[in-house]
């Protein structure tokens, strides 16, 4: 079921735990009637549909893993053994990206996708894009599940020009040709593309009329300096989104505000907040950060239950200025990249950032080179920065030192910052890899 609202492709203004409730008992019901994967887990644990009554009753349950999902598949093909829908009712299937592991595949129904196109349809009208929008899409359009954003796109009415990657000449060229205001892209390819325009088009990036760019698949457009960066290339606004392949294409959505992204999905998913280390559940409050996890409560072919995503949050709530009362957030890192130097947690977009914070000396590029198999580290931790052109001897010296500093006071460890001439590093299109194993 689909609530509508006053406004049309806006999150729910209710409250709705009852609502949710309601329908948490309907789905648990239907997992467990339809998934061999969650009837065997329930009797795992010694728990039945009838004890899930509330949303404090899920932590009953044992979390769902993608390690799970990966075996899961693996022994029932090709949508494993939690999927609760067969095939012959599935008009859609999407892979993960793999970017940890084995791709997954998830499978939607018809209603699913209803369902995936009514929460895309909010992140846009959050973003404050609207059916006069012209949209050049930038992201995978293959398997990628945020290639499922065409059909917000096209519910809310806006003009959608699909481009892809691997097509950066197309890219500007259609933005010129349609006059596309808005660009949709991962914060890595927003970067290399102002030095594509810069250097192939002989013009400034915000020259070229963008006003909103929604990122995503990556921290970056979280990142201050990151943001700063863009925005000052682009002249535009940078507003994030973030959902999870398993679950839906994206479930938080910035407004103009910029002050995080709202939960957009609550009438679909519930969400929990995890202490990562010992799995018990955190209160939703201002400030809290924890690990984000998912329970479908309107899915057919893939109803999660607990799904841990391994996404780092910290969490903002009261009204924002936009009106708009769900709570928001920014997402800090992922506990699957998370270094330990000394006992210290250390996330590769938090030493983006901090060095991001030295331009216009540095270009903002990084690669973090480890000789040994993560999560824990030997310090001091190697980091290649790229410098931009005409530093002196002497100022990189300088340069070095300061980048090494203030890692060290703001992060809380020891770094060996090797600085290497622009150009040097990779440019990514999609997610940005930050991360290289050396001699490992």
């Amino acid at each position: 079921m689909i609530l509508k609202f006053e406004s049309e492709f806006n999150e729910p203004y209710v409250e709705l735990k009852d609502f949710q409730e309601i329908k948490l008992r309907k789905q648990i019901k239907y997992v467990y009637e339809n998934s061999p994967f969650y009837r065997e887990k329930f009797r795992q644990a010694g728990i039945s549909p009838e004890d899930i009554q509330t949303i404090g009753d899920l932590e009953k349950v044992p979390f769902t893993t993608k390690d799970e999902i990966r075996e899961s598949q693996r022994i029932q093909p090709p949508l494993g053994l939690h999927a609760a829908a067969s095939l012959e009712d599935v008009i859609r299937v999407h892979s993960s990206s793999g970017t940890t592991g084995k791709p997954t595949y998830v499978g939607i129904t018809r209603h699913d996708w209803d369902v995936w196109t009514e929460i895309l349809a909010r992140v846009l009208k959050t973003h404050g894009i609207g059916r006069d929008s012209r949209i050049v899409f930038a992201m995978g359009l293959t398997f990628f599940v945020g290639s499922s954003m065409k059909d917000g796109i096209e519910r809310l009415g806006a003009t959608f020009i699909p481009i892809g990657t691997g097509a950066s000449e197309r890219v500007v060229q259609s933005i010129q040709d349609f006059q596309a205001d808005v660009l949709f892209c991962t914060p890595s390819y927003a970067s290399y593309l102002a030095e594509y325009v810069r250097d192939h088009f002989h013009m400034e990036p915000k020259d070229l009329g963008i006003k909103i760019m929604s990122v995503g698949g990556e921290p970056g457009g979280g990142l201050p300096e990151v943001r700063r960066k863009i925005e000052q290339d682009w002249g535009c606004k940078v507003l994030e989104a973030m959902g999870n392949a398993d679950m839906a294409p994206v479930l938080f959505s910035e407004c103009p505000e910029q002050d995080g992204m709202h939960f957009i999905g609550s009438d679909f998913v519930i969400c929990e907040i995890i202490d990562p280390k010992t799995g018990k559940t955190i209160p939703i409050a201002d400030g809290v950060e924890g690990e984000l996890v998912y329970t479908a409560i309107d899915r057919e072919c893939c109803p999660l239950v607990r799904f841990r995503t391994r996404d780092l949050i910290r969490v903002k709530t009261g009204e924002c200025k936009c009106g708009r009362k769900s709570f928001r957030i920014r997402c800090i890192g992922r506990t699957d990249d998370m270094l330990i130097v000394r006992g210290v947690n250390v996330f590769p977009s938090a030493i983006k950032d901090v060095v991001s914070s030295f331009r216009p000396q540095v270009t903002g590029e990084i690669r973090i080179l480890l000789k040994q198999k993560p999560p824990l580290v030997h310090p001091p931790l190697p980091i290649q920065v790229e410098v931009e052109d005409g530093l002196t001897e002497s100022e990189q010296s300088a340069l070095k030192k300061e980048i090494e500093s203030t890692l060290r006071s703001k992060l809380i460890f020891t770094s060996d910052v090797q600085l290497v001439p622009k150009g040097t590093l990779p440019r990514f299109e999609m997610k940005a890899k930050l991360v290289q194993e050396i001699n490992v």
